[in-house]
């Protein structure tokens, strides 16, 4: 398996203060989102990371634990899929992709060796999102989750009842499933596509199957000032 870590963005909706740097270098109780997770980053041989907005700071931390750096010039018009596709020259074997804005637990790495395509999500979402924000902005927040006989039916649309669970922003696809997508993003898709969008019509259009093991190991997202709060709080009663 190879990792491709998606760092391209620049966190618009943290306070001005936090933008000085790329958003996967936010300090959480004294260590970057990025060295929050090196545990579950370092379980991979190869490595990549695509940054884009002031890409040079996360050049030291690529070095030292030796990440591909892919830059994406076109950060400010495009999004995390076209990110992705980035890297399909060192691609040659399955590939597990993760937000560069996440912090989780190493353990989960044990599920992606049971599937080549598979989707971890979080079954402890909503209590999560409480801490987060008002009851009110959830709705707008959430994504819908739509899961059959263990596999990934829809995602990505707005929510109208709380779903079980919601993703992580980490999904495992093997290598024939990531050059089928990148034909298909290629002559189908806009260059701003996001993610859970572009999952969802991968799915829709049979080009992708997706596994989904429900999970309760640990996990953060960090959007806003709140959740930097949030997560430096709970962080610290997980040993």
């Amino acid at each position: 398996m190879q990792l491709i870590i998606l760092a391209a963005g620049r966190g618009s909706r943290l306070p001005k203060k936090f933008r000085d740097n790329p958003k996967c270098l936010t300090k959480i109780n004294g260590k970057t989102i990025l060295e929050h997770n090196l545990n579950f980053y370092l379980k991979f041989k190869k490595r990549i990371i695509v940054t884009g907005y002031k890409n040079w700071q996360i050049k030291k931390f690529a070095k030292e634990f030796n990440f591909k750096i892919i830059n994406n010039k076109k950060y400010r018009s495009t999004n995390m899929v076209y990110s992705l596709f980035l890297t399909k020259k060192f691609i040659n074997d399955s590939v597990v992709i993760c937000y560069g804005d996440i912090i989780f637990d190493k353990n989960i790495f044990k599920i992606f060796n049971k599937f080549e395509n598979l989707i971890p999500l979080y079954l402890n979402w909503l209590s999560l999102w409480k801490k987060r924000m008002g009851l009110k902005y959830i709705k707008n927040d959430a994504e819908d989750v739509v899961v059959k006989n263990k596999k990934l039916i829809k995602i990505g649309t707005k929510i109208k009842k709380y779903p079980k669970s919601q993703f992580m922003g980490i999904v495992k696809i093997s290598k024939n499933s990531y050059f089928r997508l990148l034909n298909f993003f290629t002559k189908n898709c806009d260059n701003k596509i996001d993610m859970t969008s572009f999952l969802n019509k991968s799915i829709d259009n049979k080009m992708l199957k997706l596994n989904v093991k429900e999970v309760k190991n640990f996990w953060f997202e960090i959007d806003t000032h709140k959740d930097v709060k949030t997560t430096s709080k709970l962080l610290k009663n997980i040993t």
